[in-house]
């Protein structure tokens, strides 16, 4: 998905007609039809409304966080987060992000031991119900290491791997940003599969472009030390020129994974 003027017209001035709630979602989360100007299309509303209090992000910021994370994508020049915009709806002022179909080959999961496709990388052990061994792992996909160094600069705190989109035409894309940009070391993530490992040109590339980027399109939806810190961490990445390695003070993982 290349975004378009259209695609940001589109969500912006569209008008929402709700098909139905997103049961396993955290927060309000609701699938929509939204029309305008001739076109028509699917979106997720997420309400602020419908939001739960969390205790380590302020209430109600949670769909901004959502407008934030696409903007940082857009800075890094890189399609991994759907257009997603900050509007008002019929539950009142929320996030608003394109559908993404998913047809394409799942990139994260879990994958019997002895079955792991060549050249993924496993992240963590696990046991089915009857015992049988299996692996958390990823494929070896580019998009998948640039989504691992937008999550890093972000400080995504909840990198599931159903947060991870493959649709039919090979784009992937990431979802669900609500808790991201926390100015204390929170990532979560089930992409440590290059942990360690140097930072492809490409990355580095993306990273630098975000740190001479106009911040308009995340600047809005972050305070000062938010922003401040999204700065710092896409910095140090750059310097240290490789992937962070998992934290061994805190949980490296989300919860669930998938």
């Amino acid at each position: 998905m290349k975004t378009s003027s259209e695609d940001l017209e589109l969500l912006a001035h569209g008008a929402l007609d709700l098909e139905g709630l997103l049961v396993e979602a955290s927060n309000a989360t609701l699938r929509a039809v939204i029309e305008h100007d001739g076109r028509t299309a699917r979106c997720v509303y997420k309400p602020i409304r419908g939001e739960k209090p969390l205790w380590d992000f302020p209430n109600g910021t949670l769909a901004g966080r959502e407008a934030a994370a696409y903007g940082v994508s857009r800075a890094f020049g890189v399609p991994l987060v759907p257009p997603t915009i900050l509007r008002e709806g019929p539950m009142g002022q929320g996030a608003c992000q394109l559908w993404i179909e998913e047809d394409g080959e799942p990139l994260v999961g879990f994958v019997p031991a002895a079955e792991v496709p060549e050249g993924w990388h496993p992240i963590a052990a696990a046991r089915g119900p009857d015992g049988e061994a299996y692996h958390l792992a990823h494929a070896d996909d580019p998009a998948l290491a640039m989504m691992t160094a937008l999550d890093v600069v972000m400080n995504n705190a909840d990198r599931k791997g159903a947060h991870v989109l493959h649709d039919a035409s090979g784009g992937v894309f990431g979802v669900d940003h609500g808790l991201c940009f926390h100015t204390e070391p929170k990532l979560r993530t089930v992409l440590w599969g290059w942990a360690g490992e140097p930072l492809p040109a490409e990355v580095g590339d993306a990273v630098e472009r975000f740190l001479s980027a106009d911040p308009e399109g995340f600047a809005p939806y972050l305070t000062g030390e938010e922003l401040a810190a999204t700065y710092a961490r896409a910095a140090k990445l750059l310097a240290d020129g490789r992937f962070p390695e998992p934290p061994e003070d805190r949980a490296a993982l989300p919860w669930p994974p998938i």
